[in-house]
């Protein structure tokens, strides 16, 4: 399970580095991930953890270059793990048929549905490999204190990871998440793509159906940020509103799910980097302690 190094850079104080192994859980392929490391770790020393899920056709370099994440992980002292968003090479027919499914477009679900089941392990890549290879190899990386965002798909994945895995995160948040897909066109198509179930397997992994199901007295932390001019949004992709009412219906103030739509914004980098620093700076505080 060892990494292979395939490029550093230094960015304000800390280093990002791109990392290469091979994947247990996607099936023996070879897996990419970027880990920031903040400045406070350069001598080893643990820092918390933030894992940035991020979306359709995108690869763990996206949010990495475009996303404005480390200048505030630098002054919280907070490492930043980027996996990639779907299993690359699995060479099943139809993989790279269509933007929207297959390759860059994993879901971050584990697939029930053959011939995908065998590589689309994105569920147990995120949420118990990539940990696992961060203590193997000993980074300074202190993997008990993490929390979760994403953004579009990797919204969806963070909520999704973080309500089904209660003490695993310690906060989640997402930029224009898909919130209900098993209430939305591209959310049926990857549900009904990968799950054996369709879509009432889907609901297990739906953002709104499972806040909806919280209890009450659970520690919660949520906050999404969504764009009145979203064209996903428009096109009801997206239903932010959807979690809304599902912390509603579990007894959730606004304080504990803050959902903010925000005129004029789109759903484009130049939305996630406007936003990043204040989600950054926002995990910090419940990863402090």
């Amino acid at each position: 399970m060892s990494l292979t190094v395939r490029a550093q850079n230094k960015a304000f104080g800390g280093t990002l580095t791109k990392y290469a192994f091979t994947s247990e859980a996607l099936g023996g392929l070879f897996a990419n991930m970027n880990v920031y490391v903040p400045p406070q770790a350069q001598d080893g020393t643990k820092v918390p953890v933030l894992y940035y899920l991020s979306g359709l056709t995108c690869t763990e370099d996206n949010a990495a270059q475009k996303g404005h994440l480390f200048g505030a992980a630098a002054e919280e002292g907070l490492a930043i793990v980027f996996p990639d968003t779907s299993p690359r090479g699995a060479n099943i027919p139809g993989e790279d048929d269509s933007w929207d499914f297959g390759t860059g477009a994993g879901f971050y679900v584990n697939a029930t549905k053959a011939p995908w089941s065998q590589h689309y392990r994105m569920y147990d890549h995120v949420l118990r490999e990539i940990p696992a290879v961060l203590q193997h190899e000993n980074l300074p990386i202190d993997t008990s204190r993490a929390s979760i965002l994403g953004h579009s798909m990797g919204g969806h994945g963070a909520l999704m990871l973080y309500l089904r895995e209660p003490g695993t995160f310690r906060a989640a948040s997402a930029f224009a998440p898909m919130s209900h897909p098993s209430n939305s066109t591209l959310g049926q198509k990857l549900i009904q793509g990968y799950l054996e179930g369709g879509i009432e397997e889907g609901k297990a992994y739906d953002a709104a159906e499972l806040l909806g199901q919280v209890d009450s007295s659970r520690d919660i932390h949520i906050l999404v940020d969504c764009g009145l001019n979203d064209g996903f949004y428009k096109d009801q992709e997206l239903q932010p509103e959807s979690l809304t009412e599902a912390a509603k219906r579990s007894g959730l103030d606004a304080e504990r799910v803050q959902v903010r739509l925000h005129e004029g914004y789109d759903h484009s980098y130049f939305f996630v980097s406007t936003f990043a620093a204040e989600h950054v700076h926002w995990h910090a505080q419940f990863l402090r302690s």
